[in-house]
């Protein structure tokens, strides 16, 4: 993809939001003037990143718990633009352990208020999907894209649809139908993981940018359990303290 101008940071911080602790380890490192500020059973940790004004936490896992932890970010925290950076399952054909999805949008595959809505649409919003914010994204995509370029040339990078749900998808079975009943709704998703959805939701309704990349760790099927715990500890985290130090590199520049 053609490099795009550095996106500018709008006055504030950049939360930096995982579900686990490994997902983001090794930031926190890097941390300058680090400031730790426990709040609400969470440890939030306030400093500079590449020149780049941060907050880093973690959110556990689940859509609820990302949807405080973001309004926390947003409200108390001074958060002007959320990034989330963990892993996920992969669903669709070709998306394999170790490829890197960069959200365009996200749904809850959860989420059925039928015959109210329709089926995935949110209460009260007209809509299923929320979209992440296109710049952002893309100076994203661009750092995942550089980053596995230097470091893993055979991983690869998707940008589309990513699915939530409050449920470890890990079954082949269960994996099927569920790309089965999200394209009868028209709706082609990446992968699946636990709190994006949440996240964007909270965005949307205060106004602020959001982007997320997610790290592949198993294939959505009966062996993913099997692959996750030892993937999020050996891999994920090396990808995110790399792809996350480019982003801030880039945005740096602008600061």
């Amino acid at each position: 993809m053609p490099p795009s101008p550095p996106w500018a940071l709008p006055p504030g911080r950049l939360a930096i939001l995982s579900a686990l602790v490994d997902e983001q380890r090794g930031l926190i490192d890097h941390l300058q003037q680090a400031q730790k500020v426990a709040h609400a059973g969470r440890n939030f940790w306030l400093g500079t990143l590449d020149g780049v004004p941060v907050v880093l936490t973690v959110s556990r896992i689940g859509k609820v718990a990302a949807a405080s932890t973001a309004t926390l970010l947003i409200e108390r925290f001074g958060a002007s633009a959320i990034v989330f950076t963990g892993v996920a399952g992969g669903l669709a054909p070709g998306v394999k352990v170790g490829d890197v999805v960069v959200a365009q949008g996200f749904l809850q595959h959860d989420l059925d208020a039928s015959p109210l809505f329709p089926r995935y649409e949110v209460p009260a919003y007209g809509r299923s999907r929320f979209e992440c914010h296109a710049a952002l994204s893309q100076q994203l995509a661009e750092s995942v894209q550089a980053a596995l370029a230097e470091g893993w040339p055979a991983a690869h990078l998707h940008c589309g649809l990513v699915a939530s749900g409050d449920r470890f998808v890990c079954g082949a079975e269960e994996s099927r139908q569920l790309q089965e009943r999200l394209r009868e709704a028209g709706h082609e998703a990446l992968a699946v993981e636990m709190e994006g959805a949440a996240v964007a939701q909270v965005c949307a309704d205060h106004g602020l940018p959001f982007a997320a990349m997610r790290t592949i760790s198993d294939r959505a099927d009966d062996t993913a359990h099997q692959d996750f715990t030892q993937f999020v500890q050996t891999v994920a985290s090396r990808y995110a303290e790399r792809i996350m130090r480019r982003l801030l590199q880039r945005m740096g520049a602008q600061h």
